[in-house]
């Protein structure tokens, strides 16, 4: 008898079909949103081509404090209404939250979705992180977040669609000629869903989900509270238009819904560039620098009131709630370490992006003319030219904080002080010095949580993260262009130093400063030291592993005796992983190995920065429970696989009318002459002959092919590295199997069984008992009768897909694998069932990750689907 890994039974064929949009999915949709940026950008240019930074920063200069406060009691308002999102949510779903916690988790993910786009992906990982701890379920959350986007998107639509055909727009707008017939067509979605919730009593059938159209009550609020939302985020805009715009709050509706209509399309991060060139174009400002100028300041003004205020009292709220929240509680302690950093290094990104485009542009006049009298030119020149470096500096650190770096989270501290310092001096630059101070306070007792003492040099950068740093390197680039665009270049212009004359220079030598950074990062990345292809070990690499695993309180550990899997130890071998490899799927075998939890800690992060180098998943199989923090912190996902039966040897004994088969089976081998005996390590290479003619008559008798990575092999190097229990009958060897045994006495376990055809029933039987009783009386804890695969997943209708699937296979499999009857044998010995988890990357890649963990543990692709 031997166990089955608990993985999908997939064709190749059919798990490459599914795998076919990787590559698409991982790359297209961050390629294609950076590609309308440009685009928007080109455009932008393009439409305010005449139009100087210096007329766009007058503008804003001159915003009567009146206006500004209007559009931030207007901004106000607006996110006072949109926790009404969440209520009705809530409400329709039949759950109930105190609306004061609502309306704070409301404004949290809107102040950061509306900020760096991607509402539903952003504000529904927020959401579910808040929720989750209010104690709604995930289906609940899912709800919620649904709700609320379809409300977000009707709303837009209603308003839009009646703005167009109820208010004239000037003949001058390019789109005048058909506002009636995108009119007629933006009313008609909210309209068709108002009517099918009137209408329709039976969930409708899409593909493979029921869907269910609320009814005609909620959709009316559904409807209502969207329009009104986005009728105050264009009250605040509008507040901050010119006067020399002329144009009613009505028409200006329209255009603003439509621009931010495209903005949301384009999936921009909050519609940058793209809301900006459609607002421009809807005005018909084209080449009319009186107006460009003006709009762009407005515009500027509303990125500034209605996204970055609430953005950082967002950001405020959250680190004093959760800090409150991790006094309050040691509860919140996982989720609290594993929320805060990303979201750190999330704003240090933003912080690096204001550095780099305060370079970029000029300092105000009247700053300018303090500075002059206060310190000397190059203290000022330099101050400028840091302010950029430190800024490009920032972009990198920010995924040294995302990786938990230690060296990251000190550097990151120095240059947000000597940011805020040089944002003084470079331009009395208050606003973005704050900033800067902020989040160095707020970082500063966090210390704890960045606890790798990896390189920064041996960081590894996704695309999505080089795309980012990218993006705002090239918007840096865009901006001095656009703030410049009317001054002659020439080679002299980069030697050119003046408080009043010299801000081109100024911007040019920071954005090389900036360029040269990146550069010379990437340069030192390229050259490192190439990494080696994993190995599998060889007797002294055993060796090295075998205290780890003799210490280790799981037997399991023992696996890695087999050598036929790679080994990664940490540099004071306090801890190692054991994996292997197949496709593209790097897999290890359990939780990492040692007693040491920094260091298993530290590895889990090291394996997974390994398998990104070489374009590799990462996948833990068959992992413990009590380390699941230690996967999702790195961002993977759990998928229960199955059960692992472990009994406690205390309270094992043959008494009872449950037990009295398998006493019964005992008593009746015992009289046949069966015995047990332990052969220690030094006796093993005596019997292997012996052992190896059982081996093959059990696998010809079985008619099966030899495993591996979770299964033991008759390898007689593996088998001559543990004890072994042997079954005699009188002189003859009728079955064996090795013993994993932990030097700490927490658990006792068996990897390879086999046992010859002509041997007496119930043979398996005695021998578990017989090993049981052994144990127990050896001082032995637990004995682990291994995993039963698909055990304990649940098949209804809330369950995730996974469960759902596993189930079915559970309870209809036995044509591939006797699920069912593997667990009934182990629970007759009354063992307690364990989950078991795999810890993978989601989405896709799952089926093709499931069919090379398969693959592993089979000996191959053809192993899955025979035996």
């Amino acid at each position: 008898m031997e166990q089955q890994g608990g993985a999908e039974v997939l064709s190749q064929e059919d798990a490459l079909n599914r795998a076919g949009p990787v590559w698409l999915r991982r790359f297209g949709g961050p390629a294609l949103s950076v590609l309308m940026l440009a685009l928007a950008l080109w455009a932008l240019y393009r439409l305010a081509g005449e139009v100087s930074y210096h007329q766009v920063g007058e503008y804003m200069h001159r915003l009567r404090r009146g206006r500004i406060g209007q559009a931030i009691v207007l901004t106000a308002l607006g996110y006072a209404v949109m926790p009404l999102y969440d209520l009705f949510a809530l409400k329709a779903i039949g759950r109930s939250l105190p609306k004061p916690r609502v309306a704070l988790i409301s404004f949290i993910s809107y102040a950061f979705s509306n900020t760096l786009g991607m509402a539903m992906l952003v504000s529904g990982s927020i959401r579910y992180r808040f929720y989750i701890q209010a104690g709604l379920s995930t289906m609940d959350v899912a709800k919620v977040v649904v709700f609320c986007t379809i409300s977000f998107w009707l709303g837009l639509f209603a308003i839009t669609g009646a703005t167009l055909l109820l208010v004239p727009i000037p003949p001058g707008i390019p789109f005048a000629h058909a506002r009636l017939l995108l009119g007629v067509a933006l009313c008609l979605i909210p309209l068709l869903w108002l009517l099918g919730g009137a209408l329709l009593r039976r969930p409708m059938k899409l593909w493979r989900w029921a869907v269910r159209i609320p009814p005609f009550s909620v959709g009316i609020r559904q409807v209502f509270v969207g329009a009104l939302d986005w009728g105050l985020a264009a009250a605040v805009l509008y507040a901050l238009m010119p006067d020399s715009l002329a144009l009613h709050f009505g028409s200006f509706l329209a255009i603003f819904a439509l621009a931010q209509i495209a903005g949301l399309i384009s999936h921009v991060p909050g519609g940058l560039g793209v809301f900006e060139a459609v607002m421009l174009a809807g005005f018909g400002a084209t080449g009319n620098q009186a107006l460009s100028a003006p709009i762009l300041g407005a515009l500027a003004a509303y990125r500034g009131v209605y996204y970055l205020l609430p953005l950082c009292a967002a950001t405020v709220a959250v680190v004093v709630r959760e800090a409150h929240g991790l006094r309050q509680t040691a509860l919140l302690s996982p989720w609290f370490n594993g929320i805060l950093p990303p979201f750190f290094a999330g704003l240090t990104l933003v912080s690096g992006a204001v550095l780099l485009f305060s370079g970029a542009t000029a300092v105000l006049p009247g700053r300018l003319e303090l500075l002059s009298d206060l310190l000397p030119l190059p203290v000022m020149e330099i101050s400028h030219f840091l302010n950029s470096v430190i800024g490009m500096s920032l972009l990198i650190l920010a995924r040294g904080l995302q990786r938990r770096l230690d060296a990251a989270y000190w550097l990151t501290l120095v240059l947000l002080v000597a940011g805020a310092v040089a944002s003084l001096l470079k331009g009395i630059d208050y606003e973005e010095a704050g900033l800067l101070i902020l989040l160095a306070v707020a970082l500063s007792p966090a210390h704890r949580l960045f606890y790798r003492r990896a390189s920064l040099f041996d960081m590894t950068f996704s695309f999505g993260w080089l795309l980012a740093c990218a993006t705002v390197l090239g918007c840096t680039v865009w901006l001095v262009l656009f703030s410049y665009q009317h001054v002659e270049y020439s080679s002299d212009l980069w030697w050119q130093f003046s408080f009043y004359h010299g801000n081109a220079p100024r911007a040019l030598r920071a954005l090389v400063g900036a360029a040269g950074v990146a550069f010379l990062f990437a340069l030192t990345t390229l050259i490192r030291s190439a990494r080696t292809r994993p190995t599998l070990p060889d007797e002294a690499g055993l060796s090295r592993a075998l205290p780890l695993i003799k210490h280790y309180p799981s037997a399991q550990a023992h696996l890695a005796l087999m050598g036929d899997k790679s080994l990664l130890f940490d540099p004071q071998d306090k801890a190692f992983i054991m994996y292997g490899i197949e496709g593209r799927s790097w897999v290890a075998m359990g939780d990492p190995i040692g007693g040491d939890d920094r260091a298993r800690q530290e590895l889990v992060w090291t394996f997974r920065e390994r398998c990104e180098r070489a374009g590799g998943w990462p996948v833990f199989y068959q992992v413990n429970p009590a380390d699941l923090d230690l996967y999702l912190e790195v961002g993977m996902s759990l998928l229960k696989i199955g059960e692992e039966a472990r009994v406690k040897l205390e309270q094992f004994n043959l008494d009872g009318k449950s037990k009295k088969v398998l006493r019964n089976t005992v008593n009746k081998l015992v009289r046949e002459g069966l015995r047990l005996e332990i052969v220690p390590i030094e006796g093993v290479p005596a019997l292997l002959t012996q052992l190896k003619h059982i081996s093959n008559a059990w696998l010809n008798e079985k008619r099966a092919r030899e495993k591996g990575f979770s299964l033991g092999a008759f390898d007689e190097r593996y088998l001559c590295r543990t004890p072994m229990a042997v079954v005699w009958q009188h002189d003859k060897a009728v079955a064996f199997a090795n013993l994993f045994l932990t030097d700490s006495m927490e658990e006792a376990s068996v990897d390879l069984m086999r046992f010859l055809p002509d041997a007496p029933p119930g043979l398996m039987d005695y021998l578990f008992v017989e090993l049981m009783q052994w144990s127990k009386a050896q001082g032995y804890r637990w004995f682990n009768l291994g995993m039963a695969p698909l055990s304990g997943l649940q098949s209804r209708r809330q369950a995730p897909l996974w469960n759902r699937f596993g189930a079915l296979i559970f309870g209809r499999g036995e044509r591939f694998y006797n699920f069912q009857g593997l667990h009934r044998y182990k629970d007759k010995f009354d063992p307690e069932w364990e989950p078991r988890y795999l810890a993978a990357p989601g989405g896709i890649a799952l089926p093709v990750v499931l069919t090379n963990v398969a693959s592993l543990i089979s000996g191959g692709l053809s192993g899955v689907v025979r035996r």
